[in-house]
Parts: structure tokens; C-alpha cells; sequence
């Protein structure tokens, strides 16, 4: 019951960090901005604050990230050794520019982690979640 909170919180920060850039100040910045900071600032966009807004954004997701990452297990200084390499395997399973897909690649990972860790014993866990990232990560030949 102590994870339901951290992964509805989780959900809401998913859908809106998806929606956020879809606000009407955003909107008109962002698609004027995607040609670059030289080309955006003769329309009034400052690229400067565009960065500074989206590093804010960055840093406060990390932030509620962390706080519920403390009611799942007890942090340590050297807690990210541990998740670098799930964290990698989910951002390649889910695709690097897609929200949603990372999150349905961590739904997937975190399902294949469970059943191996209860059929196969735990120290096959880490092992499963690379199988999956590394078969979609490999060289595809051109058409």
C-alpha cells in the first residue's frame, strides 16, 4: 500500500510533464524555437529562459523523484550505482525522446524483473532487464 502514492504521483508528473509544453506561452516559444536560439530571438523568444524553464522542470521532477524514492527503500550516498544501469535499460527499451514509452519500457521491465526474481530466484532480476534493452538497441542495417 506505501507504493500506491509514489506511483499515482508518478503518473500525474508523467502526464504533466506530456502536457506542459502544450501550454499557449510554450507552444508558440517551442515551435519557433525548434530552429535554434539565432532564429528564435528575432520573434521575441528569449532562448536563454527556454533553458532556464526547462532545467527547472528537470530538476524539480528529480526532486519529487528522490523524495519518493525515501519511502521505497533508505538512501545512501551512493544509491545511483544501483539504478544507472535499470534507468539506461528502460530509456532504451522506451525510446530517449518519447515520455510515454519510457514509461510503458519501465511498466515492462519492472514485470520482467518480478517474474524472474519469483520463478528463477533474485539474482537473475538485474540479469533480465538488459535482455529486452539490448535487442532493441542493436544495429539495424539500412534500407
Amino acid at each position: 500500500m506505501r507504493l500506491v502514492v509514489p506511483f499515482l504521483v508518478s503518473v500525474a508528473m508523467v502526464v504533466g510533464v506530456q502536457l506542459f509544453p502544450h501550454a499557449h506561452f510554450l507552444r508558440a516559444r517551442g515551435a519557433r524555437g525548434r530552429s535554434g536560439p539565432t532564429r528564435a530571438a528575432p520573434d521575441g523568444v528569449n532562448p536563454v529562459r527556454v533553458k532556464e524553464l526547462a532545467f527547472a522542470l528537470s530538476i524539480a521532477t528529480a526532486g519529487v523523484a528522490g523524495a519518493f524514492l525515501i519511502v521505497i527503500q533508505p538512501v545512501q550516498p551512493s544509491i545511483g550505482r544501483e539504478y544507472i544501469g535499470l534507468v539506461f535499460a528502460v530509456c532504451v527499451l522506451g525510446g530517449m525522446g518519447s515520455i510515454w514509452g519510457t514509461l510503458i519500457g519501465a511498466l515492462v521491465l519492472g514485470i520482467a524483473e518480478s517474474f524472474t526474481s519469483t520463478f528463477f530466484g533474485p539474482s537473475w532480476a538485474p540479469a533480465v532487464s538488459f535482455g529486452p534493452a539490448a535487442r532493441d538497441a542493436r544495429v539495424r542495417p539500412r534500407a
